[in-house]
């Protein structure tokens, strides 16, 4: 968990370590394996898993252009790292959407 905030807050400094869980515990197993814990935003079918899984479901979206262009933004946000650990992009999501507040 940890690693987890620590990566979170090299990114929003004032990350809410309660909400940072929350996403790890969504995550759950998908975290223990290395391709799974990371998001590719070069992968169409990875960008369309967290549109339709996390943003849709957890964050309760649905304008799928507004999700998409979302998307863009954490992927540029995050453009300087080579990995893009899954729970600072779903932080990052969750802020960009104005729904940090689902988390919990």
């Amino acid at each position: 968990m940890a690693d987890h905030a620590t990566h979170v807050k090299k990114y929003v400094a004032d990350a809410d370590d309660k909400k940072i869980a929350a996403i790890v515990k969504y995550c759950g197993i998908a975290l223990q394996k290395r391709d799974s814990s990371l998001v590719s935003c070069s992968d169409k079918d990875e960008l369309a898993t967290v549109r339709n899984g996390f943003a849709k479901k957890k964050l309760g979206l649905a304008d799928d252009k507004a999700i998409d262009a979302a998307l863009k933004n954490v992927c540029a946000a995050m453009k300087a790292d080579r990995d893009k650990p899954r729970v600072t992009f779903y932080y990052l999501l969750a802020k960009d959407t104005g729904t940090l507040d689902k988390l919990g």
